[in-house]
């Protein structure tokens, strides 16, 4: 099985310079638990709901920087707290290997890019959707 069969391409992304509301709405209303960050339509970073929880804690609005000063969440910047050099994979690699990588770097999702052109996302719960229905179907044999 290929991860170009897995794969979400229906994509929802962020912006270097969003606000972190907006990607804390998308995470607490749009049910995201991985956004993708493009700047001119390349790849430049990925937010994981465990970034978004590290920087805010459970429920805070207001956020410390390092160097003491406490900012409102929606002044924050997605550049500041993405994840860079992204970890990715080809449509066409086997998703045995999307796996592989995810439990090695302990990583819930991997970008889905070809010829430098993010085209989907394949995250841990689609690769277990597919374990399951595998299962299921050798169920039925």
């Amino acid at each position: 099985m290929k991860v170009k069969e897995l794969m979400s391409k229906k994509l929802t992304t962020v912006s270097p310079n969003d606000k972190l509301d907006r990607v804390f709405f998308l995470y607490n209303f749009e049910n995201f638990r991985h956004l993708p960050v493009v700047e001119k339509n390349k790849l430049v970073g990925i937010l994981s709901d465990r970034d978004l929880k590290k920087i805010l804690g459970p429920k805070k609005t207001i956020v410390e920087n390092p160097d003491g000063t406490t900012v409102q969440l929606s002044t924050r910047r997605v550049k500041n707290i993405m994840r860079r050099n992204v970890m990715t994979i080809e449509p066409e690699q086997r998703a045995a290997d999307a796996a592989a990588i995810m439990a090695k770097k302990k990583i819930g999702a991997l970008p889905v890019v070809h010829k430098n052109k993010l085209i989907g996302i394949i995250t841990a719960t689609d690769i277990l959707k597919a374990f399951v229905k595998l299962r299921n179907d050798l169920d039925k044999i």
